[in-house]
């Protein structure tokens, strides 16, 4: 009895090796899963770049007009326009949209980037927002005080605060928008999730692909939580100075 469970075990270690390799090494597969790791780290690089400066952007608009209704009126209807639509439709469409709409003459990477980085600036805004609204207003009253004007109190008073304040809220928004991009294979690129599904087409053998896409996927968001973490502590030390 001893012997026939060796046996199963063996056969069963031997099976999964064999599907590892065949879904990696053999003819040099593993290419798809680096080639679409490069990819999906490339797009949600250079998107969380432009959802963070279009974020901000959108946000100091909207503030300067809910203090002052007299400054920014087309501004802020066309950012108000731009959260609406945004937030409220799916990002696949928008993805698609992005490519085969407004996009049509560039490489699906970059329209990838724009999509997903517009996307990304719509929730950034409003992060930003309650940031700047969570800083006392006596804050700018007394840099208005002291002489600044109000866009030099935004600038070296109301905003170093307020990015402090949300800094853990947007590190989260970067880890869901790593998440997003497993749909920019919906366009043809070769993401992350499309070369492990490339391999599963391959092999046609769904579990081992796809669960080391996952697994890789899992790595880098532990990664990131745990760099969220420790920047958490370090505003909270920070905090009790």
């Amino acid at each position: 009895m001893s012997s026939l469970m060796t046996f199963l075990q063996l056969n069963v270690i031997s099976d999964i090796g064999q599907k590892i390799y065949d879904s990696t090494l053999y003819m040099d597969r593993y290419k798809y899963i680096i080639e679409g790791l490069g990819n999906t780290l490339l797009i949600t690089l250079f998107a969380v770049i432009i959802g963070v400066i279009l974020g901000t952007l959108v946000a100091l608009i909207r503030v300067t007009h809910n203090n002052d209704h007299k400054k920014l009126k087309i501004l802020n209807v066309i950012s108000s326009l731009y959260l609406t639509v945004i937030r409220g439709t799916p990002v696949v469409v928008q993805l698609m949209i992005m490519y085969y709409i407004i996009y049509t003459s560039g490489d699906a990477i970059t329209a990838a980037i724009f999509a997903f980085g517009i996307n990304s600036g719509a929730y950034v805004a409003e992060v930003m927002r309650s940031g700047i609204q969570s800083v006392d207003k006596g804050q700018i009253e007394a840099g208005r005080s002291l002489g600044l004007t109000q866009r030099m109190t935004m600038i070296k008073i109301v905003f170093p605060q307020a990015l402090k304040n949300v800094a853990p809220a947007i590190f989260n928004e970067f880890i869901a928008l790593l998440k997003e991009t497993s749909v920019a294979g919906y366009i043809g690129v070769q993401d992350l999730t499309k070369g492990g599904d490339t391999i599963r087409s391959i092999t046609y053998d769904p579990y081992t692909s796809l669960l080391m896409t996952a697994a890789i996927y899992l790595v880098i968001v532990i990664g990131m939580t745990a760099c969220l973490s420790k920047l958490e502590r370090r505003l909270h030390k920070s905090d009790n100075r």
